[in-house]
This record gives structure tokens, C-alpha cells and sequence, in this order.
């Protein structure tokens, strides 16, 4: 069949050769299971007389990689029986204006994964607090007044952007801080831009645990994702900055509901962000699944499970 990757516009640069992202691996897959598999970004689409299209590129296989012919080729959004719609935020206006394309799409004869409608309906860092009591404790203002408040109180914060990746722009702050009022002022923007401020978690230091899902399904299988020698978070894609990481049976089972939550409202692949057992973000846009990692510290075929379960939605939707 024909499945169309929606990718990030770095990732078309930087195509072969990228067994670091999750798109190589399950790309790759589809390509050795007989699928017809096109790539393109945001940027290449087009709507014509009502109708969703894409400028794309054909991927193929060779000596274990993956390449895309050069010219591209227009084609009906709706002549894909798959897209697997995951561009890496910023969720900026241009990102939200590709999501309206799949509006012309018929989803009768196009399965799409994640939905981009949920997907501009969840906001990774805003829509965490569904799960607030599996957060730690939090503010999303634009106010000096607010976020000084809750330094005060918890004497040292994270501030993030509602918006980014990657720990793009996200910043620490500790009560007595001479440059308060600066990191403040910049990371609202003068006050003018929401930000969500969490408490600082003191087991940061250890790095973050990636935590899958599929659906409904917990994986077993996770890492940790260990912060970079000049970063106090991870912000570096490196084998020494990846380590097997466990899921406890208590902490899988407390992350069951989330997985539910998120398989009914259109987010079927998704990542947490977990410290100390506590949710610091969601990843729904392009969740990395961290395959090279994962298979080479568990000794699995990450890919081939992903896959199944993404054909499997492809063939629930047809049935």
C-alpha cells in the first residue's frame, strides 16, 4: 500500500543515514513489508479545488539505509491509505495551519496517526494538567508577580514554553537569583506569554525517563534520558546520554489510565516525560521511541511492534 511520512523539515536534510530518529526504523519496516513509503514536510503541502495534497518523495531501502528519490511528485493526501503525520514542534502558526489541511482529507479512506485535530487540540506541556495529580506541582501564567510567588515557595522552578521540544528554551530558577526579574521577563515575553512553572524535582539531576505507550499499552520496555555535561536536562541525542532504564509494575500501572486517555482522544503514540514518578511533559507531536536504544539495551525489535500496532489501527479503520 501507499503510506505517506510526515516529517520534520531537519530530518528530510539529514534523511540518510538517521538511525537516531524514530521515523528510520518504522519507515524501514514498512519499506521491507512491501509498502510503497513517501516522506514530506509541512512546507510541501497544498490544498486544490478543496482537495489535500502533498509534494513528497519516495523512500527506498539500500545496504540497510534509507534514501528518497529526488524529484518529488504531487499526490492526493486521500490516495495514501496511511499517513503518519510527525513534524517536531515548535506548534507555531505554520504548524497549525498543516493540521488544518487534514481537514479536507476523508478519513473514510485515510487513516492518520497521531490526528492532527487532536493533536492541535493537546497542547504537550498545557494538557498534562489532565493528569495533575501525576504532576508536580505547577502554574501556567504569564504573570512576574504569580511566578516569583511560587519560587518563593518552592525555592527553586522550572519554566518551560508551552510550545517547544527538545528542552528548546526551558530554564531553571533558584529563589535569590540576581537575574530573576531578566529570566522572568524573557521567558513571558514581557509578561505577555503563558509559560508553564513546575517545581523543581531534585532527581532531574538523573535525567528523565522516557515512558511509551501503543494505544491502551504501557511498554515495558524504557530509558533514561541523562542531561548533557553543560545542560541540567537532557538535550543531546548520544549513546552515553541514553541508558536502560526500569518500569516498576506500580509505576506501569499508574500510567494505564494516561495511555487510555490519550488512545480515546486521537493520540495513539505517545511518550511521558517522567522524573521521581511524576509526568514533567507529553509527547504527542512526534514521540521519539528511542528504537536503536531500546533494542540495543533490550535486545528487541522495537520496530516490528510499533509497526504491527500501526497497521493494526490502519486495519481497524478499513474493517
Amino acid at each position: 500500500m501507499d503510506i505517506l511520512f510526515v516529517i520534520d523539515r531537519l530530518e528530510l536534510k539529514y534523511f540518510e543515514f538517521n538511525n537516531l530518529v524514530t521515523n528510520f526504523w518504522l519507515i524501514r519496516e514498512l519499506l521491507r513489508n512491501s509498502n510503497n513509503v513517501y516522506i514530506t514536510t509541512i512546507d510541501h503541502f497544498a490544498v486544490i479545488s478543496g482537495k489535500a495534497y502533498a509534494h513528497c518523495f519516495k523512500s527506498f531501502e539500500q545496504d540497510e539505509n534509507i534514501f528518497y528519490e529526488k524529484p518529488e511528485v504531487l499526490k492526493q493526501i486521500e490516495d495514501f491509505k496511511l499517513v503518519m503525520f510527525r513534524p517536531d514542534p515548535p506548534v507555531d502558526i505554520d504548524y497549525i495551519n498543516a493540521t488544518y489541511v487534514f481537514d479536507f482529507v476523508d478519513r473514510n479512506k485515510t487513516t492518520i496517526l497521531n490526528d492532527p485535530k487532536s493533536i492541535r487540540n493537546f497542547n504537550e506541556k498545557l494538557h498534562t494538567l489532565k493528569f495533575l495529580d501525576l504532576m508536580p506541582e505547577n502554574i501556567v501564567t504569564s504573570s512576574k508577580s504569580d511566578i516569583i510567588k511560587f519560587l518563593n515557595q518552592h525555592e527553586e522552578i522550572v519554566l518551560k514554553p508551552l510550545n517547544g521540544c527538545f528542552g528548546s528554551g526551558v530554564m531553571t530558577l533558584k529563589k535569590g537569583d540576581k537575574n530573576t526579574a531578566v529570566i522572568i521577563n524573557t521567558m513571558t515575553k514581557n509578561q505577555k506569554q503563558l509559560i508553564m512553572v513546575q517545581k523543581y524535582i531534585p532527581k532531574a539531576k538523573f535525567g528523565d525517563k522516557r515512558v511509551m505507550f501503543l494505544g491502551d499499552e504501557v511498554l515495558d520496555v524504557c530509558v533514561q534520558k541523562l542531561p548533557s555535561n553543560d545542560d541540567f536536562k537532557f538535550n543531546e541525542h548520544c549513546d552515553s546520554n541514553i541508558v536502560k532504564a526500569e518500569l516498576p509494575q506500580e509505576e506501569k500501572e499508574k500510567f494505564i489510565p494516561v495511555a487510555k486517555e490519550l488512545n480515546r482522544l486521537g493520540l495513539p503514540m505517545a511518550g511521558l516525560d517522567v522524573i521521581d514518578g511524576k509526568i514533567i511533559e507529553i509527547n504527542i507531536t512526534s514521540p521519539c521511541y528511542f528504537i536503536k536504544e531500546v533494542n540495543n539495551h533490550f535486545g528487541c525489535s522495537l520496530e516490528k511492534k510499533i509497526t504491527e500496532f500501526i497497521l493494526s489501527k490502519l486495519y481497524a479503520n478499513v474493517s
